[in-house]
């Protein structure tokens, strides 16, 4: 079945929520200890976390959206360089710890912060995954920094629900953009 293709333009948010979203489920399910970290993460983290947001990034920016191109893209950045961390120490470069992964989590935070009040002109739906994510990042930062285990699982159980509801946006726009009215609500 084929369809005549009109002028009209995809929506590129909706795989960068996904990407983001999944992934951020995925990573916080280890946080939480639930999962160990391992290969699965590192992956998703590469493929749709980094370079599926990295290309809804660049997209929203060719549409003219300066805000979804730089959260995309900065997120998608952010899980190539927590990849690099993970898995690139050398004998020149120390690998991460407590304190200078406190203070990267604690500058995510800060930029994700500035992000939520950017999303005061947008939907509910975003507004609940900005804010989690900031609440997030603080927390997992406050957690290296105090060397505190529980705040470290309390944060991933927090990261689980800014992922699930990253997800649920990604999903709210394709469905509701798919019937042409509200399925999901978004606010």
């Amino acid at each position: 079945m084929s369809e005549t293709i009109t002028g009209k333009k995809a929506n590129p948010a909706p795989l960068g929520l996904l990407g983001f979203g999944m992934t951020t489920v995925l990573l916080n399910l280890h946080n939480a200890e639930i999962i160990e970290l391992s290969v699965v993460i590192v992956s998703m983290g590469f493929a749709l976390g980094g370079l599926a947001q990295i290309i809804a990034g660049i997209l929203e920016f060719m549409g003219g959206n300066t805000f979804g191109g730089t959260a995309f893209t900065a997120y998608g950045t952010f899980w190539w360089s927590l990849i690099i961390i993970w898995t690139n120490p050398t004998d020149e470069i120390a690998g991460a710890d407590d304190v200078s992964m406190g203070f990267y989590l604690l500058l995510w935070g800060i930029f994700t912060l500035c992000m939520f009040i950017g999303t005061l002109k947008h939907n509910r739906a975003t507004q609940v995954v900005f804010l989690s994510l900031a609440v997030l990042f603080f927390g997992l930062s406050i957690g290296d920094f105090s060397g505190s285990g529980l705040t470290h699982v309390v944060s991933g159980w927090i990261g689980i629900f800014c992922g699930a509801s990253a997800i649920y946006n990604a999903m709210g726009q394709v469905i509701n953009g798919e019937f042409g009215k509200k399925v999901f609500p978004l606010g």
